[in-house]
């Protein structure tokens, strides 16, 4: 009961926070479409910014829309791959589709409550497959390992190709885009290399003090699962596919942000290098703990567009609201409970065998 009353209270804090980011967001962008509409002559009384957003998801273009769902189950099926690949050394051979539904729920889980997909998704797996919990829970915990080093390579790819846009705005970082040139010096970078090489000075020479703390151990810690799981991979039967499958996720995801913006006029003409960076923003607003990234996906997709790429804010909240609700919680919705309902079904007469060496 205790358990059930905790989750509940849990899933109610990160609604929570994800409704009241969302709020703000609407909130700053209400203020500021009400302002360019009073710039512009027309009355307050003819600008509703819900209104528009209903209006802007009427115009959508969803044969657009279903090529970004059509991404989203290539991504999938590159995950489960990989997660076979995984398992096969522990000695088990899973149904592909068996995981792929687990995939399917467990994105539909998080949706409830941050991160609880990776619990729900070993859960299931175990289930169905007759695995143990904890072996499963661990190549998905590898699983996540080169996610982040792919994540990390995503924001490498947004600086290597709009680092020079991404500078050149003060406004990023404090001043006004507006009033940025090329040619104004920009000193931020280096107060930030500074205060950076002080603190790593500072750690070097306090290392014996701060590797008695408990926060250093615990980091030590997580840094060495981090390399074990790096390792792992170096180790399955065929590692090049593995690294292949794990980039073609990411490359699925970044083609979903730039399909999106062609679902909608106002993003219809921004190119891959736009998608790149609104996708880095993006990635993070999901990563930050809210139901599915809710607030947060919004306020970082609007951040990038409107900052780097000019999109008018009523615009950027618009395209970030269609992405969310139509894939982020409709399909992933309608998937997650598709695929809770086939998976007693699929499984009815299924006798997991182990892996045979």
């Amino acid at each position: 009961m205790k358990k059930i009353v905790k989750s509940i209270l849990q899933f109610l804090l990160f609604l929570g926070i994800g409704a009241v980011i969302l709020y703000l967001v609407y909130r700053s962008q209400n203020t500021a479409y009400l302002a360019d509409c009073a710039q512009r002559g027309i009355p307050n009384s003819e600008c509703n910014l819900l209104e528009k957003l209903l209006n802007d998801f009427k115009s959508t273009n969803f044969g657009w829309m279903a090529l970004v769902g059509l991404a989203f189950l290539v991504s999938n099926f590159s995950r489960t791959a990989k997660w076979q690949m995984l398992l096969e050394p522990l000695g088990y051979r899973t149904r592909f589709l068996n995981g792929y539904l687990s995939i399917l729920v467990a994105y539909f889980a998080n949706l409830g409550l941050p991160r609880m997909g990776e619990v729900v998704r070993a859960g299931i797996l175990s289930k169905y497959e007759n695995l143990p919990p904890e072996k499963v829970m661990g190549t998905i915990v590898v699983d996540r390992v080169v996610d982040v080093l792919c994540l990390g390579l995503v924001f490498l790819l947004a600086v290597l190709f709009e680092g020079q846009k991404l500078l050149n705005y003060n406004d990023f970082i404090g001043g006004n885009a507006n009033t940025a040139t090329v040619q104004e010096p920009n000193y931020t970078k280096w107060w930030v290399l500074g205060c950076i090489l002080v603190v790593a000075v500072g750690m070097f020479l306090g290392r014996k003090k701060l590797a008695n703390t408990a926060i250093f151990q615990k980091v030590l810690g997580m840094v060495k699962g981090f390399w074990e799981g790096i390792q792992s991979v170096a180790k399955l039967r065929n590692p090049l596919l593995f690294v292949i499958h794990s980039l073609n996720i990411w490359v699925m995801y970044f083609v979903m942000t730039w399909l999106g913006f062609q679902a909608f006029g106002p993003t219809a003409h921004l190119g891959l290098l736009a998608a790149l960076t609104v996708f880095a923003f993006g990635t993070l607003g999901m990563v930050i703990p809210s139901p599915g990234g809710m607030g947060t996906f919004h306020f970082l997709v609007i951040t990038a567009l409107t900052t780097f790429y000019g999109i008018r804010g009523d615009d950027a909240f618009s395209v970030a609201n269609i992405i969310f609700f139509t894939i982020q919680i409709g399909l992933t919705s309608m998937l997650g409970i598709t695929a809770l309902l086939l998976l007693p079904i699929y499984n009815k007469h299924y006798h997991p065998q182990p892996l045979q060496p």
